[in-house]
């Protein structure tokens, strides 16, 4: 006899104890949703079944991505703590959050900043996001199920350009290990998500000197695709509801992290020799 797809996706998340424990529809809120990661992985949720709700501040993006995947829009910014507590109110119940939003400068040292740089990049990446998670975790914890997905990067567990941006992101990783023994025994999963390279519009923004930028754009790296990292945010929330995927780092094959300082050094060896 044919199981129906219901059946089998029922029985993947552990029977009746499948996240949020509906046949019919699932949950989900993704911030920063409104291009790149984010837009990306709403329409993989919605393409699996998940009601969406997208998060940003770009309401003509927001309206844009509505219209072509059908999610439900919210356009707030994270980092205003009232706005982020009132749409939990009105959501309600959530099985899976998706934090994305956020933002960082990866060239210029932290001498060379501001203090806005570090307040802006330290408020949406760290405070944004635990206040995101702050206010839809007792609903999850109150209905015994629920997922909290956090984008971290491999910039905060290892050593970068930026140190305000790894640390922010340094503060993600223990964000996640931590929630995730404190939820322990109530049903809620966490996963942090730490990509490399990824092929949206962060580096543009991300990389103010147009020189660096350039030369980032044709470093010949085949970076990670939005859609690719949003598959990956997708695997770890549709695994079985006993199994919590604690971290997926990922990152293109001919990235690796100090591969810049080694090339270096051999080549001034081959110099030597």
């Amino acid at each position: 006899m044919k199981r129906s797809l219901l059946h089998e996706r029922n029985e993947r998340h552990g029977g009746e104890h499948m996240i949020g424990a509906s046949l019919t529809e699932r949950v989900a809120v993704v911030t920063g949703a409104s291009s790149g990661i984010g837009a990306a992985t709403a329409q993989r949720l919605v393409e699996d079944g998940f009601r969406v709700h997208a998060v940003a501040r770009r309401a003509d993006r927001l309206s844009q991505i509505a219209a072509e995947i059908g999610c439900v829009t919210h356009a707030l910014d994270v980092t205003e703590s009232a706005a982020v507590m009132a749409l939990a109110e009105e959501v309600g119940n959530v099985d899976v959050l998706v934090n994305n939003a956020g933002l960082g400068r990866m060239d210029g040292t932290l001498a060379q900043g501001t203090l806005d740089d570090i307040s802006r990049t330290i408020d949406t990446n760290v405070t944004a996001l635990m206040v995101a998670t702050m206010a839809f975790l007792p609903a999850m914890i109150h209905r015994g199920s629920g997922h909290v997905v956090n984008l971290g990067s491999m910039a905060g567990l290892y050593p970068l350009p930026s140190a305000t941006y790894g640390a922010s992101k340094a503060a993600v990783h223990r964000f996640c290990t931590n929630l995730r023994l404190e939820l322990r025994g109530t049903g809620v999963r966490v996963t942090e998500i730490c990509p490399g390279r990824v092929a949206t519009e962060f580096y543009d923004v991300a990389v103010t000197d147009p020189q660096r930028r350039a030369q980032s754009k044709d470093s010949g790296i085949k970076e990670i695709t939005a859609y690719e990292l949003a598959d990956t945010i997708l695997y770890a929330v549709n695994v079985p509801a006993h199994i919590n995927i604690n971290r997926i780092e990922l990152q293109p094959t001919e990235q690796t992290y100090g591969g810049m300082s080694f090339d270096a050094a051999v080549t001034a060896e081959d110099d030597i020799a």
